[in-house]
């Protein structure tokens, strides 16, 4: 058996995390290194270790994510938000564990990176 990624233990609640929602298909927390003033981590919690590894058979999973990510960005960035899915190490992936970043709180600017 593999090693539990970092957000999977976050999922257990074996590492704390200043959670902002969970619901039974993902969780949403605050970013520990932010990027703007609401930066949260959207997270499934069935493991698909990045984007370009996701199958039709995660489109309703991934759906749910984009949509949790729509509802948060609504809520925290009524002026306007940002969504960002890094994929491998040069997309800036840093856990093998896909997870959508929310941005807002500020004006962003393009581009990004």
């Amino acid at each position: 058996m593999s090693e539990k990624t970092l957000f999977e233990k976050i999922i257990d609640r074996e590492i704390p995390a200043k959670i902002a929602y969970e619901d039974d298909k993902c969780i949403a927390i605050h970013d520990i290194d932010p990027k703007a003033p609401t930066h949260l981590l959207v997270i499934p919690k069935r493991v698909i270790p990045r984007i370009a590894e996701a199958t039709a058979s995660d489109a309703e999973l991934l759906g749910h994510l984009l949509l949790t990510a729509q509802k948060l960005g609504s809520e925290h960035g009524p002026e306007g938000f940002r969504i960002v899915i890094n994929n491998g190490p040069h997309g800036g992936e840093t856990v093998p564990h896909l997870h959508v970043h929310l941005l807002a709180g500020r004006p962003l600017e393009w581009p990004p990176g």
